[in-house]
């Protein structure tokens, strides 16, 4: 049977006015700024102004990610989706994409199948300009930073310790270490510099941390960006660079209104990676979401132990936020994966595999569960190729750990096929209440709190921290940053910061070789194992297979 790519699938469904959308979620037209048809921003100052009663928040992680796919965005659209079609009022909030996956390693990621949001060539482009804008910004302060420098460099400011890069949106290894200000005295001050890719600026995750313009502003202030000779810290606010940079995000700020292929209302806004940034959508599209819909499904990005561990380490500590429900989703190839099977044997029947393969995912269970205090459900997303039998054992392992594991065909079936875990979700949210805490108390040490993650969320033993971590701690302490939350840099593929060690390693210790302030955001990033701020392109990029013809009409986005 030959099936249509995804994004046949979406340029084949039609779709409907945004404004129609608009009023499906009970948004009032003057709220709307429109972005041609189907596109458009929201003024979210008008919507927090409403009187309505916040909706259920409901969270949707994975299992440690492997190539034969998890299908968390798919899910998360579906289970909104599964929803609408048992007559509650959902909204979906979820990351916008990077280009530089989208030309790399994967293509798309606005979901898949029949659970997709739309227009997914659009949102998974240029969309509304969101990811350029804070492009635009975080290059702005460096101009002013090197310019400061060169009029005369009035704060004293030491480039040798200059610690913001420049950045740009696309996967690019060629500009990971730069040399610039050559060809002398009047073209800059030469020094060492480097490039992030624009989700890991941390104009991103102050952007998707903000709750207002003027949070914003505050923020972009507090950002570090060097050190003077005599060890000061300089901010973009001594550089008086906070209002221009705010003028450069002030539409970009307001959060971004789509629909999925079925119609329910999707906020897409914002989109740091998990696994070297936070990981989750803007506190501005949860909280839209949350005060238009009776439930709000958002996603944080690869496995629990990184994009759920931030969304509710940073991101709900910073918001106020309480998830009612979380959804944790696997499959059962993924599964086997994790259990030593290699990609070509996923499709034959392996229940060994399979039960060495699934500690795995009940240590993610047990984390949301026991660590977090949250009520849970886990989604099997459904292959073909999965048998009775491989299902029977992960819903009986589930089972031991007080949890059901419902299965989701959204991908075949869009909506349809996630009503059985809608019911669950909506279960869950009138049932059984959230005991929710944190993984760790902000008055601990730096290092205690990094060492916290790991033994709680990872399942590691300790942490080493290289002498340069260690010396960098120290002083982030004695500035005044030790009782900020830490984000963790780590690989996406493994508990531990060894990407070979699958499933649920233990005996591991986590190796912290550098640690950073991120003082707008308000965290500190700690760095382990190989983990880069600037990807790579792969050997067959996906930019490869992408095109558009004579009618505009773009093929190959997955």
């Amino acid at each position: 049977m030959a099936y249509l790519s995804d994004i046949e699938i979406a340029q084949s469904t039609p779709l409907r006015p945004i404004t129609e959308i608009a009023e499906k979620a009970g948004i009032n037209t003057d709220w709307l700024e429109l972005y041609g048809k189907y596109k458009a921003k929201l003024d979210n100052r008008l919507i927090m102004k409403s009187e309505r009663k916040n909706g259920k928040l409901v969270l949707v992680t994975a299992i440690t990610p492997t190539p034969a796919g998890e299908g968390k965005t798919t899910t998360t659209i579906g289970l909104a989706d599964g929803l609408r079609k048992i007559g509650k009022n959902s909204v979906v909030a979820l990351r916008e994409p990077s280009l530089g996956p989208v030309f790399g390693i994967k293509g798309g990621a606005a979901g898949g199948g029949y659970a997709q949001v739309v227009p997914m060539e659009d949102i998974n482009l240029h969309f509304t300009g969101d990811f350029h804008a804070i492009g635009a910004a975080n290059n702005l302060l460096a101009a002013m930073l090197d310019n400061h420098i060169y009029q005369g460099n009035a704060l004293n400011i030491d480039p040798r310790r200059i610690t913001w890069k420049r950045c740009v949106d696309m996967n690019d290894r060629q500009l990971r270490f730069v040399t610039d200000g050559l060809g002398g005295k009047a073209n800059g001050t030469p020094r060492e510099d480097g490039y992030d890719i624009t989700v890991a600026s941390e104009i991103m995750a102050v952007f998707c941390l903000a709750s207002d313009i003027d949070d914003l502003k505050a923020r972009l202030s507090r950002i570090v960006v060097g050190y003077t000779y005599d060890d000061k810290p300089v901010t973009a606010g001594e550089l008086k660079a906070v209002g221009a940079m705010a003028a450069l995000l002030k539409d970009a700020i307001k959060p971004n209104l789509v629909q999925t292929l079925e119609g329910t209302p999707a906020i897409v806004h914002g989109g740091p990676f998990a696994n070297i940034a936070h990981g989750c959508n803007s506190v501005i599209a949860t909280k839209t979401a949350l005060k238009l819909g009776d439930y709000a499904i958002t996603e944080a990005g690869f496995g629990a132990d990184l994009g759920a561990e931030k969304f509710l380490d940073i991101k709900c500590r910073m918001a106020g936020l309480t998830p009612d429900a979380v959804v944790v989703v696997a499959t059962i190839r993924a599964l086997k994966m994790h259990g030593g099977l290699p990609k070509t044997d996923l499709g034959n029947e392996d229940l060994e595999a399979l039960e060495k393969g699934l500690p795995n995912l009940m240590r993610h269970v047990s984390n949301i569960k026991n660590v977090y205090g949250l009520p849970a459900v886990v989604a099997v997303n459904r292959f073909p190729t999965d048998t009775d039998a491989e299902v029977e054992l992960v819903i009986r392992k589930c089972a031991e750990l007080g949890v059901k594991a419902i299965l989701s065909d959204v991908w075949a079936k869009g909506g349809e096929g996630g009503t059985e875990l809608a019911r669950e979700v909506v279960r869950l949210c009138e049932e059984e209440k959230p005991d929710f805490r944190f993984s760790y108390e902000l008055d601990l040490p730096i290092a205690k709190k990094i060492e916290a993650v790991v033994k709680k969320v990872y399942g590691g033993d300790g942490v080493t921290f290289l002498p340069a971590a260690a010396k960098e701690i120290a002083k982030l302490e004695a500035l005044g940053f030790g009782g900020c939350p830490v984000c963790i840099a780590k690989t996406q593929y493994s508990f531990s910061d060894d990407p070979t060690k699958l499933g649920a390693p233990t005996g591991f210790t986590v190796t912290v070789k550098s640690v950073k302030i991120s003082a707008g955001a308000g965290f500190v990033v700690a760095l382990t194992g190989d983990i880069l701020t600037m990807p790579g392109l792969p050997k067959v990029p996906a930019a490869e297979k992408i095109d558009v013809d004579s009618d505009g009409r773009i093929s190959g986005l997955f």
